[in-house]
């Protein structure tokens, strides 16, 4: 057996910053001194180097010298601080009034995970599985974020199962918190999300016979240049899933995503300076 070392390349200040919120969080939960494998600051590194690079967490466990036992509890120990962590969508939405942001982006996305044997009747009435994608072909969890003009995301959603149409999605996680709000901050949209009403804008789809008309075409070609609309709505989870890989797939409970992504949220708006 050999052993080798390797660089974990993130900032010393995250580090610190994990390493923080489960010192906190033992403190809460009344946790005595001395009675865990592993330190704050070395289980902060540990969940870090999973969210980073997501490595097996067995072998990542021997490395810190931790059973694979205690190095899932210890991951899903982080995940927890972190994703607590996450602002709400009113939170987010009232940070954006406060920054004067002219709108933001909708967008969703596929989160790949390992079967779940849960099933649900489709609207032919037949059974299948829950979690499956017919878009991705694969089981997957869908989730739903807001991104600032720039790309940089702001909220992310709970998760729900693959097979969730984004505007569905929207429709349960979004839209009636933000409401109130899209009077002043209306949200920029593809056309997936098509009838998500008042202070949605998405581009209008060609009919199936004729053509738009030129006022149309000029709206939807206005809404497509705003700062690259899809590409920066898809930029938002590219720079989390880019940087901690935990995210491109989910070999756990696809019900566990949602958290995942929250956390990842936070490190992501940590690095941004968006989080002190």
């Amino acid at each position: 057996m050999l052993s080798y070392r390797v660089t974990l390349d993130v900032p010393f200040q995250l580090v610190v910053f994990v390493s923080g919120l489960l010192a906190a969080h033992r403190r809460e939960i009344g946790t005595r001194d001395g009675t865990r494998a592993l330190t704050c600051w070395k289980q902060a590194v540990f969940a870090l180097a999973w969210f980073r690079d997501r490595p097996d967490i067995r072998r990542l466990g021997q490395g810190s010298g931790i059973s694979q036992a205690t190095a899932y509890r210890y991951k899903d120990e982080a995940v927890e601080v972190l994703a607590a962590k996450a602002p709400s969508l009113r939170e987010a939405l009232d940070r954006a009034v406060e920054q004067g942001l002219p709108y933001l982006i909708l967008d969703g996305t596929l989160i790949s995970s390992d079967r779940c044997a849960d099933k649900k009747t489709s609207r032919k009435g037949e059974e299948i599985d829950k979690w499956y994608s017919g878009k991705a072909h694969e089981p997957a969890g869908n989730v739903q974020a807001l991104a600032a003009p720039s790309g940089v995301p702001l909220w992310v959603s709970d998760v729900l199962p693959g097979s969730t149409h984004d505007l569905t999605a929207a429709r349960e996680l979004v839209l009636p918190g933000a409401r109130p709000y899209l009077k002043d901050l209306p949200f920029l949209a593809d056309s997936g999300y098509e009838g998500a009403g008042a202070g949605v804008h998405v581009p209008v789809r060609k009919p199936r016979r004729g053509e738009l008309d030129i006022d149309t075409k000029t709206r939807n070609a206005l809404l497509r240049s705003l700062r690259s609309l899809r590409y920066q709505g898809e930029r938002g989870f590219a720079l989390m899933s880019q940087r901690w890989r935990a995210i491109q797939h989910v070999s756990l409970s696809p019900t566990t995503i949602g958290d995942i992504v929250k956390s990842a949220l936070v490190l992501t708006q940590f690095e941004h300076k968006m989080i002190n």
